[in-house]
């Protein structure tokens, strides 16, 4: 479609990655939805393909594209349908390794960044606590200085990739607290090798986005060496807010990949299907509901492709970052929602398309932070 924000090199790599993406990943999808992630091999052709690091720096082996390449790419990938295929891509390649591009120092992007963006290496981003999520104050797995060590103990969970990363960028809390996880001021990341002993992983069995390959990790007196800090000491909280406002882009993004292959699956269905008047698509009250979709569709795609403008203008766009992951993740459930209602008892088929958009749409109202969040970022900077 027409967009100032998109050149010829932005369409022409459309095609490739989708041609790409339609031969190589699509084929084998489901398969490692029931496998309940993604095999190395797949990794490896991501990152020959130049996909695992289009957004990361040439010295790392990265792309160093603009923001619209990574916008590409992401919708491209979110119309393959399969939303765990979605989320174990872009957070191994937008969100665990982020931090590392920007702040990992240059042994770290050595002997992690670039075999990470090779396909060599796979990241998981370890967040989440069973008793904290998207308040950060709340963490409380610790990482005690000992020596030049760092001793990790706690427990993560919700980890994309946790079954087969090969490293974890963790939130752990490195200056005391007291005797209850409090504040912001004293967090870090730190880069865990999953294979040190002390980490443990346990899958998680989840709705959706199952080719994540979902997990709990424990880490129990883990002895990470201190040059695995990611940035500065105590300065987790400020990677952490700047890093969720790429993470809130990059699954708006994502959103609207998923919604373009509903849309496709929904129209193909209202065409085949013969009622006695003839097919459903011409049907005016189901007309009228796809008319109200597909516009909705197509604000939510500016406002997306705006806040990437502003953010490739280098401004950190807050507001419009949980905007845009608000109002396209929401939508993409409603429209899910209305895609199983229309087709009917072929829909609520287990093996439908229609029931995996449905069941995978509602996660991303919850990953990156909930859509009640978003609100009350959104209202709080709209009445400041």
């Amino acid at each position: 479609m027409q967009s100032p924000y998109f050149t010829q090199h932005h369409e022409d790599f459309r095609k490739r990655v989708r041609d790409f993406l339609e031969a190589e990943i699509a084929p084998h999808a489901a398969e490692w939805e029931e496998e309940n992630g993604l095999p190395r091999s797949a990794w490896r052709l991501l990152g020959r393909e130049g996909c695992l690091g289009l957004f990361h720096p040439r010295r790392a082996g990265g792309a160093e594209e603009d923001i619209f390449t990574s916008l590409v790419f992401l919708e491209e990938l979110g119309r393959l349908g399969f939303g765990g295929v979605r989320a174990a891509v872009s957070v191994h390649a937008y969100m665990a390794t982020h931090y590392l591009a920007r702040s990992g120092g240059a042994e770290l992007q050595s002997e992690y960044l670039a075999p990470a963006v090779r396909g060599e290496r796979i990241a998981a981003l370890a967040i989440t606590e069973p008793n904290a999520g998207s308040d950060l104050s709340r963490l409380a797995t610790a990482a005690e200085q000992d020596g030049d060590h760092f001793v990790v103990n706690g427990e993560k969970t919700m980890v994309s990739n946790g079954m087969v990363a090969d490293f974890h960028v963790v939130a752990v809390r490195t200056a005391p607290s007291g005797p209850r996880p409090c504040g912001t001021t004293g967090l870090s990341l730190l880069l865990v090798d999953a294979r040190l002993p002390g980490v443990s992983t346990a899958p998680v069995q989840t709705l959706g986005w199952r080719a994540a390959g979902t997990t709990t990790v424990t880490y129990d007196r883990v002895r990470v060496p201190g040059n695995r800090l990611i940035g500065k000491i105590n300065s987790g909280f400020y990677q952490l807010m700047r890093g969720l406002q790429l993470e809130r882009l990059v699954a708006a993004t994502l959103a609207l990949g998923g919604m373009d292959a509903c849309m496709d699956d929904l129209r193909g269905f209202l065409a085949r299907r013969e009622v006695s008047s003839g097919p459903l698509a011409r049907m005016q009250v189901l007309a009228h509901r796809i008319a109200e979709l597909a516009t909705e569709l197509a604000a939510a795609r500016q406002l997306v492709h705006h806040t990437a403008w502003l953010f490739q203008e280098g401004e950190i766009p807050t507001t419009e970052c949980s905007m845009a992951k608000l109002y396209t993740t929401e939508l993409a459930c409603r429209l899910a929602e209305a895609s199983l209602q229309l087709q009917g008892a072929h829909g609520y088929l287990a093996s439908s398309a229609a029931s995996r958009f449905y069941r995978d749409a509602r996660a991303a109202t919850i990953a990156a932070g909930p859509s009640e969040v978003m609100r009350d970022l959104i209202g709080r900077a709209v009445l400041r």
